[in-house]
């Protein structure tokens, strides 16, 4: 009974994962998590970054939060990591910032790692 349970735990995470990877059919404005080896989608962008066992052991972020841009209207405004670059479409505004959610990186640092982008068009 105990190698089931443990089969299970195991095995749980291993299909939400590959549920949540799977972008293909995502409405727009949806967040999906997915392992940080995982290659951000186009028309997506990194949202935050975080660390999860179900990506690997370690300290460093292993895991991030995207977010589907495609389909959004025009004039939405997206806080965003800039560990990716924006959709074709959007634009950065304003000056680029530090966000603790958006640290993709052991190494400490307070430079700017977020910004605000809006659909133009």
């Amino acid at each position: 009974m105990h190698k089931r349970t443990a089969a299970l735990a195991l095995a749980v995470p291993a299909l939400w994962l590959a549920a949540a990877t799977s972008p293909a059919h995502a409405a727009p404005g949806e967040v999906q998590t997915v392992c940080a080896s995982t290659l951000t989608p186009a028309g997506w962008v990194d949202v935050s970054w975080g660390t999860s066992l179900s990506c690997g052991s370690g300290s460093a972020p292993n895991v991030k939060q995207i977010k589907q841009l495609t389909g959004l209207p025009v004039g939405t405004t997206v806080n965003a990591c800039a560990s990716t670059y924006p959709p074709a479409g959007w634009v950065q505004t304003g000056s680029s910032y530090y966000s603790s959610s958006c640290r993709y990186s052991t190494v400490p640092s307070f430079n700017p790692n977020a910004w605000t982008l809006k659909r133009v068009s």
